[in-house]
């Protein structure tokens, strides 16, 4: 049903870097790219992650309560995933952890302050 999700960034640069590397290990690679968005999937017609320059040409903010959740296949790519965000200049959110029954979560922010999440059920 999600075919993309828009997070914000006021230097898209380093944005960009973050994310080739971040969603890079998840194997996702640049989909659609213009001057002010760039989106990254695993495959054609797959959902997306992108960053983009606000349209309104404000500074973009983070919204307090949105995160994107990542699905990955195991417990051992979600700790993967939030050690390389950290690696990368993000900001722990909370450590790989169960969550729940058959939730098991790392969280993270991104240099830009969007929260992120990587989980795998099961």
């Amino acid at each position: 049903m999600i075919g993309y999700v828009t997070l914000g960034t006021n230097d898209f640069a380093r944005a960009a870097s973050f994310y080739d590397a971040l969603l890079g290990a998840l194997g996702a690679t640049r989909a659609m790219e213009m001057e002010t968005f760039i989106a990254w999937a695993v495959a054609p017609n797959t959902p997306m992650v992108a960053i983009i320059k606000p349209f309104d040409g404000k500074a973009a903010t983070v919204g307090n309560g949105v995160m994107v959740a990542l699905l990955v296949d195991s417990k051992t790519k979600v700790e993967a995933l939030h050690t390389k965000a950290l690696a990368l200049g993000g900001q722990d959110e909370g450590a790989p952890g169960q969550r729940g029954d058959g939730f098991y979560a790392a969280y993270f922010r991104d240099l830009d302050g969007n929260k992120l999440n990587a989980f795998f059920l099961g």
